[in-house]
């Protein structure tokens, strides 16, 4: 029986243990979270007067959709912001698993994680519920506050140095507006003409936004040639 009991014992403490630490992991990610929306609200009222000064009215509007989830609508674009509400580990073969900022101590490969998606605004506008969005970047968030980002071409290589990289109101201004220019510069093309010359009598009978033609910024074109 006291064996039992000891071994009850460990069992419980580790159980406190790991529950204690993704719940610290949680709450910092969830902080982190509520900076972006602070930081992506105050992007659109401190700009919003020169937005109006447009030749053509744009949309250019921030709005919540819970609370792990936002919206930072700008011309043609949404970038969604997703934070998940689990916490996870990183994947043993990940190159950041073998940096030494790891290795002196483990509890640092436990993250949340914030996902950027970007859709174009015409997609909700007129529920085009087949168009395509795309992830720009996911934020790994550690109990330290640190961070590294996987994501397209700039984002995630300015954003890899996850020992050195901490998430201050600085770093989260800076990845805002990366992402907001990665997005403009990340533009809608044509898809093949082969994708869409076949359309069935009901298709064409129905209203072009209610069409089976997906709408993306790279359907039909190689989009992994912006490697993560």
């Amino acid at each position: 029986m006291e064996s039992q009991s000891e071994g009850s014992k460990a069992l419980i403490q580790a159980i406190i243990t790991k529950s204690c630490l993704k719940q610290e992991v949680y709450q910092r990610t969830l902080d982190v979270f509520g900076s972006f929306k602070q930081e992506s609200d105050g992007f659109v009222r401190n700009h919003r007067a020169a937005i109006k000064n447009a030749n053509y009215p744009l949309p250019f509007e921030y709005s919540e959709q819970g609370e792990f989830s936002f919206q930072l609508k700008f011309g043609s674009d949404i970038l969604i912001f997703f934070m998940h509400s689990n916490v996870f580990e990183i994947p043993r073969d990940h190159v950041v698993m073998k940096s030494s900022y790891i290795r002196d101590d483990k509890s640092r490969s436990y993250c949340g994680i914030i996902h950027i998606f970007n859709f174009l605004a015409d997609s909700f506008k007129y529920n085009r519920t087949s168009d395509e969005g795309y992830c720009i970047a996911r934020i790994f968030v550690n109990r330290e506050n640190h961070h590294f980002i996987e994501g397209k071409r700039e984002i995630g290589l300015l954003y890899n140095n996850f020992q050195g990289s901490v998430l201050d109101r600085k770093a989260v201004q800076k990845i805002l507006h990366s992402s907001i220019e990665y997005t403009l510069n990340f533009d809608l093309l044509t898809p093949p003409f082969d994708t869409i010359k076949e359309v069935t009598v009901t298709e064409i009978q129905t209203t072009l936004d209610a069409m089976a033609i997906k709408t993306g910024k790279r359907l039909g074109f190689r989009f992994n040639a912006d490697e993560f």
